[in-house]
């Protein structure tokens, strides 16, 4: 194995289940490397936010002049993407050298994807003279592979219902899981307005410094400022996140939060704050390409992250028809989230995404219609809709061009891969025309690993 996907392919390959939670074979492994981890650790889980809540905190970090290692799960084209180090994703060349390092120190333990990958990383960031680590769960929080490391300061963001099948379908038992990254006498951050109360229990059964949103830490604003009110500090006069979204300034102020139960070890100046909102950027998250039509891509793949995607979409003032690639995870609450969306998309177009638990375009296509969409065309009322299938999001993003005017816009929302698919059509950066590539090319190292796409 000498480049980085043919490593990927055999890691995929590895274990029999590519999702197997539980912590036993990865901190054998862990243990036996002896990973000694710098700076301080910052793990972050949640059901939606964990991606906003890290780019926010790695741009604040980096700002203020801190060495920082940030990983992140899924990526979108290349899984560089997960491992960024002072901002930069990790070259092949380092990742292939910390694969390499696993596969020996493995012996005859069996590892996921996930945990395979989650090790390198960790590995990687222990080579490095690091101030900080930004750590995201990738899937609960007990029982997850990032779980081995333990945080200087815990994260939660919103909890709400996804991987039932995994997590339980009770709000309750996923905040228990989520809480279990909470370490004695170490500060944790729930910004969750309303968080479960087996978070809180278990905030006191294990001795964590429990900081609760509306509590120990607030935030208020108007159309032109916020501020953020905490324990001991304020900051004042902050200009918004340049992330988009009505739920932004949850994640900031709990990102402002966690810096200030760091900030003896981290002192972060409000300049640093400032330019860290100001620059962060997250792909795929309420992100609004340049140009006309409006192109907005959004990762959203759960009904708590539907709903918020639907006020968002209201919150953008008129447009004459919205049309949505829309493609999903079949073992995701499908029916939920088109009924958070329904009301808001004119015009369907569902796409089959790659991979065994990819939703073919009709099945999408048959829950639309069960929900009462179909194709309508009733001038005197007002009503245009409906619903096509396409084999891949690039081509569904083609197709949204091809049919939508200069006003309308262009919604490509459900997963990661989705928007992954729609990216090889579009140029993310640039908002233009793009050479597109193979979707299966741009997707495939994302594999089964992908657990919260």
């Amino acid at each position: 194995m000498k480049t980085l996907d043919q490593w990927l392919e055999h890691i995929e390959r590895m274990h029999s289940r590519p999702i197997d939670l539980g912590l036993a074979r990865v901190r054998d492994v862990f243990d036996r490397l002896e990973v000694t981890l710098p700076g301080i650790k910052y793990v972050v889980s949640g059901t939606n936010g964990k991606g906003s809540t890290c780019a926010m905190l790695e741009a604040i970090l980096l700002a203020a002049g801190y060495r920082v290692g940030c990983y992140t799960s899924p990526h979108l084209l290349r899984f560089n993407e997960r491992a960024r180090i002072d901002g930069a994703s990790a070259d092949d060349d380092a990742l292939i050298e910390q694969f390499e390092v696993i596969e020996a120190a493995r012996g005859d333990t069996s590892l996921t994807y996930f945990e395979f990958t989650t090790l390198a990383i960790l590995r990687l960031f222990s080579r490095l003279p690091l101030d900080a680590l930004v750590l995201e769960i990738g899937l609960g929080g007990r029982l997850d592979a990032v779980n081995v490391v333990d945080a200087d300061c815990a994260i939660l963001t919103s909890i709400d219902i996804d991987h039932a099948d995994y997590l339980s379908d009770s709000r309750e038992r996923i905040g228990w899981e989520k809480a279990h990254i909470m370490r004695a006498g170490k500060p944790a951050i729930c910004s969750d307005p309303q968080p479960p109360q087996s978070v809180v229990d278990h905030a006191a059964g294990t001795g964590a410094d429990l900081w609760r949103f509306g509590r120990d830490f607030n935030y208020a604003g108007d159309r032109q400022q916020w501020s953020y009110g905490g324990r001991g500090q304020r900051r004042n006069s902050l200009a918004y996140p340049a992330l988009r979204g009505a739920n932004q300034l949850l994640n900031a102020s709990g990102v402002l939060a966690a810096l200030e139960a760091t900030r003896v070890a981290l002192p972060v100046s409000a300049q640093a704050v400032r330019k860290g909102f100001a620059l962060v950027d997250l792909p795929g998250r309420f992100q609004v390409l340049p140009g006309r039509p409006s192109v907005i891509l959004d990762v959203a793949h759960n009904p708590h992250a539907a709903a918020h995607l639907a006020r968002n979409l209201e919150s953008m003032g008129f447009f004459p028809r919205t049309f949505a690639v829309f493609g999903m995870l079949s073992d995701k609450d499908i029916d939920a989230v088109i009924g958070h969306l329904k009301g808001a998309i004119d015009h369907w177009i569902c796409c089959t995404l790659p991979g065994p638990r990819g939703s073919s375009s009709e099945h999408l296509a048959a829950r639309l219609r069960a929900a009462g969409i179909e194709d309508r065309v009733d001038v005197r009322r007002g009503l245009d809709t409906s619903v096509v299938c396409v084999p891949t999001a690039a081509q569904g993003v083609a197709l949204a061009r091809g049919r939508a005017d200069a006003n309308d816009r262009i919604l490509v929302f459900g997963s990661f891969l989705t928007v992954a698919g729609a990216l090889n059509q579009v140029d993310g950066a640039a908002g233009v025309e793009s050479q597109t590539i193979p979707i299966d090319a741009a997707t495939q190292s994302a594999g089964p690993s992908s657990r919260n796409t």
